[in-house]
């Protein structure tokens, strides 16, 4: 089913739907389109245009491969970031246990695509979405689906929900990451008593504990190692309880992309258990990281010996006014960049098929189509250049380009990535 629905990928038709690309393509499958292997730049693409670079695309996901095969962990990055099929089948390639996702909607997609495992970095107590993770299940006896739990009330609407159901559905227990934090249970006691009631059920079936170590208040090493204790702690302390009876497997997991580097560490001192361990990391925004947000807080600043993941958006947009020296305007806005977290940065500035370094430029603002420039004395930039960004949040990044051309670093795309929000 997966090697079908991407193949249908390749068959839709080019039109106004997708933005930036070239207007004489219009009819054109993406499949005919990439076979062309048009140049981004010379070959009729229009801006605003966001695109993949594809090296470091492919340098990205090598390297979250060989980092969680080097420290013993299961990776199953957060699919949310890109909603992107294709990206989602090769990080399986590079060796993801599964994808992680946050809504039932989500799932959906990674299901007709053929996502065998999912893993719901959420409570999920939606009566009909539930019923049809149990229809999923019931269908595909490969189909793996994990989901949190953070109450005792929430695990009774589950069960009421899943009546019936043929395969019961796999749940760990979420730790709240601290009073003020976002979502999960707060207290260890609590916990206990939220796996009673799923152990009351047959629909529901524990498997293990997990969390969001980036949800720590005021995070630090520190910080999220103690509540990594915590979370470690939970996993033991069910387990000797026989909470896991039922379990074939006990899943351990946590994992944003602003601390694996302290996961990966405290994963390692998982005492043994009663069953086998699944370290789970879900990690996502590295598959195309950024120049803002996340550069600043990788790990691998931390433990550069590591690596280094690289960005690998650019978004290109052109000047279209210049009414003083001091300030220019591009034709990207809101609907094109990310600007959630950080502005976007201006790196280099392409005319007549030469690029060079934006230096003295900035951007200020924001306008729904427009990117407010300053410019210091000296910029030299004029109407018609066209402007590299750089991108912070690549969670909201994907969402604004339903199909976003990868191409190499000589401009030529040899691929077409499309994105389901």
């Amino acid at each position: 089913m997966s090697t079908e629905a991407l193949a249908r990928l390749a068959e839709e038709r080019v039109d106004h739907r997708f933005k930036g690309l070239p207007p004489d393509a219009d009819g054109l499958t993406v499949g005919e389109l990439t076979a062309q292997r048009r140049n981004l730049f010379t070959d009729g693409f229009t801006t605003p245009v966001l695109a993949l670079s594809a090296e470091r695309l492919e340098h990205n996901l090598k390297l979250m491969e060989t980092y969680a095969a080097r420290h013993g962990l299961a990776f199953a990055p957060h699919g949310k970031t890109s909603m992107a099929p294709q990206l989602f089948h090769r990080q399986l390639e590079h060796g993801a246990w599964g994808i992680t996702l946050a809504v039932p909607h989500q799932v959906r997609v990674a299901r007709a695509f053929g996502i065998s495992r999912v893993f719901l970095a959420n409570e999920l107590v939606d009566p009909a979405a539930l019923r049809w993770i149990a229809a999923e299940l019931a269908a595909d006896p490969s189909f793996r689906f994990i989901c949190y739990v953070d109450s005792v009330h929430g695990v009774e609407l589950m069960d009421a929900a899943l009546e019936g159901a043929a395969r019961p559905v796999d749940v760990v227990v979420e730790l709240g990451a601290g009073e003020g934090a976002r979502t999960g249970v707060r207290t260890e006691a609590e916990c206990a008593a939220v796996a009673d009631a799923v152990a009351a059920t047959d629909t529901l079936r524990l498997v293990g504990v997990a969390g969001y170590e980036a949800e720590v208040p005021q995070a630090d090493p520190e910080r999220v190692r103690a509540w990594l204790i915590r979370l470690v702690g939970l996993a033991v302390d069910l387990d000797k309880a026989g909470k896991f009876a039922r379990a074939e497997e006990i899943v351990v997991s946590a994992g944003g992309s602003a601390w694996f580097d302290t996961v990966a560490e405290m994963f390692a001192d998982i005492p043994e258990l009663s069953l086998p361990v699944l370290k789970l990391l879900r990690s996502g925004a590295y598959v195309s990281h950024d120049d803002g947000h996340y550069r600043k807080i990788t790990p691998f600043n931390r433990v550069p010996e590591e690596g280094a993941l690289e960005p690998a958006f650019r978004l290109w947009a052109q000047v279209v006014s210049r009414p003083s020296p001091e300030q220019a305007f591009a034709n990207a806005g809101k609907r094109d960049a990310a600007y959630d977290l950080d502005l976007p940065f201006a790196q280099v500035v392409r005319r007549d098929g030469a690029e060079r370094p934006a230096t003295g430029i900035e951007v200020t603002g924001l306008s729904d189509q427009h990117a407010w420039l300053s410019t210091a004395s000296g910029a030299e930039l004029e109407v018609g250049d066209w402007v590299g960004l750089g991108l912070s949040h690549p969670c909201t990044s994907f969402d604004k380009w339903p199909l976003i051309p990868v191409a190499e670093a000589d401009g030529t795309v040899v691929a077409y990535v499309r994105t389901f929000f």
